[in-house]
């Protein structure tokens, strides 16, 4: 019989590990022309929040956040891992606070993106154990060109290399052993804006030594096969000094703080992949970086230069591929423009990090239609006074009702948004057969707030599910359509606000009358944050 049961408990095992090994971790897959979020073998889109920088680094601070989280409809908190409090003692490594912080979410339905506090947070090095910092001789610093040193280690030291790769393997490691079969690590953000001051480039001995070495083959080799689809900023600077592809920096790219700026985006994008790969020999979940976006009128060196920003993202490329994206971070209003950048090269966008202000909301919304996002996430979600009353909840409660229908028709040209404000107020979008003109409610004279100085921003999602058939939500917009085709006009069959429930759209009230206008518009006031179902239809 005790023979039997060990058998039998054998047998058990084996099959678990099997199930363990079978069952995909999450991972980015292609969906058309758009990149989807896979988690426990489902498209996932992240409804993110993340912490401030110190809220995660007990539980007893974490307490009285949870609840906010879950008011506010977040599937996913971005959470510091602390490189210091990891490994406080050089090879001796406590992750006490990582296994409570994962068994708590999975208890609060969270899903955790864990960020890599190692050896560069905001360009500094400040969240490096004790035993880095009081080592300088065998973990250096980076020195300026007057040769004062900083808090920022060297990426051009190999023993600071190693020190952080092996912190991060083992982290990597015991997040499999501890997480892979609930899959509540979903995806890790490697170091935190990452990037050089006081000047262009590091003027450590070693620095110096690799600056006056040839450029990398590596570099040379992807810059001529995918000369191509440099991003053109980059590709001008390579042009001036006439395509060469033998010499050091500034041979190859001249004289000046650009090339500055080159030469340390290849060594800090060089030490991040490797630091990266270390991790994903362990447990190879997608990982990215995130950028701290440079103002136009600054130079290098006035702010966190070299960082995975879009005017030298092919040197971050060129450097490996055990980074999966590079994410911007946004301090800075020009939303578009700076989301223009970050995808033009078909990448996926992320947003790991916005200013939790009024705007967050609608810009989240408006990633993940205009961009077909993969997540979005405003910084310190924790500081609410009200959860329960904030637009971004109402916002994520409608992106988890139509996830479902996101996810479906992702990469297929068949979803889009809007982002509106007072001087931006209008928006064509041309889907299916027909020509939608969006505006912000407030341009509707009869509207509350149409004669105010200031207008809130507004946004909106449109998906087409089917000929003639269309979702759109969000809040504080009014939208007319006409066909694409000549002579004829288009009106409204049906208009329906409802709602999903288990993925099901129920209708809770048929719109007509004065809520469409009399059949010519479909509208969402300010302040209202709806899914309504659209059926058009044309007539000569």
């Amino acid at each position: 019989m005790l023979n039997i049961l060990k058998k039998s408990f054998f047998l058990i095992a084996i099959f678990m590990t099997q199930f363990i090994c079978c069952q995909e971790i999450p991972h980015l897959q292609k969906k058309g022309n758009k990149t989807q979020l896979i988690v426990n073998e489902k498209p996932f889109l992240i409804r993110g929040g993340e912490l401030g920088n110190s809220s995660a680094t007990s539980m007893e601070s974490m307490e009285p956040i949870w609840s906010k989280l879950s008011d506010m409809n977040l599937n996913t908190v971005l959470t510091p891992v602390y490189w210091e409090l990891i490994e406080p003692e050089e090879g001796k490594f406590d992750f006490q606070l990582i296994d409570d912080l994962i068994l708590r979410a999975r208890k609060e339905n969270l899903k955790l993106v864990f960020l890599w506090f190692g050896s560069w947070k905001n360009s500094m090095s400040s969240h490096a154990p004790e035993w880095i910092k009081l080592n300088q001789k065998k973990y250096p610093r980076v020195k300026d060109d007057k040769n004062k040193s900083h808090e920022i280690l060297t990426p051009f030291s190999e023993n600071n290399l190693q020190a952080d790769a092996n912190a991060f393997k083992k982290m990597m490691a015991h997040i499999k052993d501890f997480d892979q079969k609930d899959q509540t690590v979903i995806m890790i953000q490697v170091e935190n804006e990452i990037g050089m001051l006081p000047t262009a480039r590091d003027y450590h001995a070693l620095a110096n030594a690799a600056f006056q070495k040839p450029v990398p083959d590596e570099l040379i080799k992807y810059l001529e096969k995918n000369k191509q689809k440099l991003v053109p900023e980059f590709l001008e600077v390579w042009k001036k000094n006439g395509f060469k592809t033998k010499g050091n920096w500034e041979e190859i790219f001249g004289k000046g703080l650009q090339t500055d700026e080159i030469f340390m985006a290849w060594y800090f994008s060089k030490f991040t992949n490797i630091v990266a790969k270390a991790g994903k020999d362990a447990y190879p979940i997608p990982m990215f970086v995130n950028a701290a976006l440079n103002a136009p009128e600054k130079k290098p060196g006035q702010y966190p230069s070299a960082g995975p920003l879009p005017h030298i993202m092919d040197v971050w490329k060129a450097a490996g591929n055990s980074i999966d994206f590079l994410a911007p971070d946004f301090y800075n209003p020009s939303f578009k423009q700076w989301n223009d950048l970050f995808t033009r090269q078909g990448d996926p966008l992320f947003i790991p990090e916005h200013r939790f202000d009024e705007t967050a909301p609608f810009k989240g919304l408006y990633a993940i239609g205009h961009y077909e996002a993969i997540g979005f996430s405003p910084f310190s979600i924790e500081s609410v006074a009200d959860a329960k009353k904030e637009p971004l909840g109402k916002i994520y409660d409608l992106v988890q009702q139509l996830t479902p229908t996101i996810e479906k028709y992702k990469g297929q040209g068949k979803i889009d948004g809007v982002l509106l404000d007072k001087e931006n107020n209008t928006q064509i979008i041309k889907m299916g057969d027909y020509e939608f003109t969006f505006k912000h409610d407030y341009t509707l004279n009869w509207s509350d707030g149409a004669k105010a100085e200031t207008w809130p921003m507004s946004s909106a999602i449109i998906i087409e599910i089917a000929k003639d058939e269309f979702y759109i939500s969000g809040s504080g917009i009014v939208v007319t359509f006409k066909p694409l085709k000549e002579n004829v006009n288009a009106g409204i069959l049906k208009t329906d606000f409802g709602k999903f429930e288990n993925e099901v759209w129920r209708t809770i009230r048929h719109f007509n009358g004065d809520q469409t206008h009399q059949g010519r518009h479909l509208r969402i006031s300010v302040g209202d944050y709806e899914i309504q179902k659209i059926k058009l239809y044309t007539y000569e």
